[in-house]
């Protein structure tokens, strides 16, 4: 899917119709089919684009970024609640309005799969150790190794999990393999990535087919808003699939495509400053 390049900047050449109604397709095309929880688009919002720290974004221009998605504004207020009482963002008033912010907590949350989400490349890995637990204590140990990431530990069932790399020291509880995979079988291919998940991958990658480049007079509104659907679709897949080989995936697996098309597209649309976000009407 070949995208030029866009510099769209705060001083967009003014939008016409063609551009406006590619935007919308856009949209359209992008929203997700199982339902927009609004909270969790804040957090794509958020993690791409108010990471860091000291990042700040008013109501006002958070509502200007995420309507035209189709959610209401009385939406966005509930969903923000809702992170302030989760411990994920914090706001402060502002003149009239207010604007909002993670918490160390939700930055340190963001962080810890912002690896994840923007990797470009599939997971190259070629050596493994396998786990296996046969007492309460490993499968103790074993929950808390997923719990910690999924890059940690795979789990390929409630006693067995891989993990990339050499076996760390103090596993005492766990029967411990350094191992090269050889062959993986399609029944396990079926386990770590159930036809679920494979839908709703096909389903995105079909969804980003045949836009062509981005119009050159899209605002940074409209960046902002494209690039948190492409973003949230995007997470909502990678991070229910664990990080392994392709040799692990099922015939037909369309998530390395997807993934090219989705860094094609984010690519194509240059994050847009924050700054930018609050100026624009």
């Amino acid at each position: 899917m070949g995208l030029a390049l866009v510099h769209a900047s705060h001083y967009a050449a003014p939008m016409t119709r063609d551009a406006q109604d590619w935007f919308m397709t856009v949209v359209e095309a992008l929203a997700d089919p199982q339902g927009q929880r609004v909270w969790s688009i804040i957090v794509s919002f958020l993690g791409d684009m108010a990471q860091s720290d000291g990042a700040r974004i008013s109501s006002a221009a958070l509502t200007r970024v995420i309507t035209p998605i189709g959610i209401k504004p009385e939406a966005i207020r509930v969903a923000l609640h809702r992170l302030r009482k989760d411990g994920w963002t914090d706001s402060e008033r502002l003149g009239r309005g207010s604007v909002h912010f993670l918490t160390p907590f939700g930055r340190a949350q963001s962080l810890a799969v912002t690896p994840r989400i923007f990797n470009r490349a599939s997971c190259a890995t070629t050596d493994w150790h396998v786990l296996i637990a046969g007492t309460p204590a490993g499968l103790e140990l074993m929950d808390a190794m997923e719990a910690k990431s999924t890059d940690t530990l795979v789990r390929i069932n409630r006693h067995t999990g891989i993990a990339p790399g050499p076996a760390p020291r103090a596993l005492s509880d766990l029967f411990v393999i350094d191992a090269t995979i050889a062959a993986v079988p399609a029944w396990l291919q079926t386990e770590l990535f159930p036809p679920s998940l494979h839908r709703a991958c096909a389903a995105f990658d079909d969804a980003l087919h045949g836009f062509g480049a981005p119009p050159v007079e899209l605002d940074p509104l409209q960046r902002a808003c494209l690039r948190t659907l492409i973003v949230h679709r995007w997470r909502r897949i990678v991070l229910r699939q664990p990080d392994l080989p392709e040799s692990f995936h099922p015939v037909g697996w369309p998530g390395e495509a997807c993934r090219k098309k989705v860094f094609a597209m984010l690519d194509a649309l240059p994050r847009p400053r924050l700054l930018d976000l609050e100026q624009a009407s």
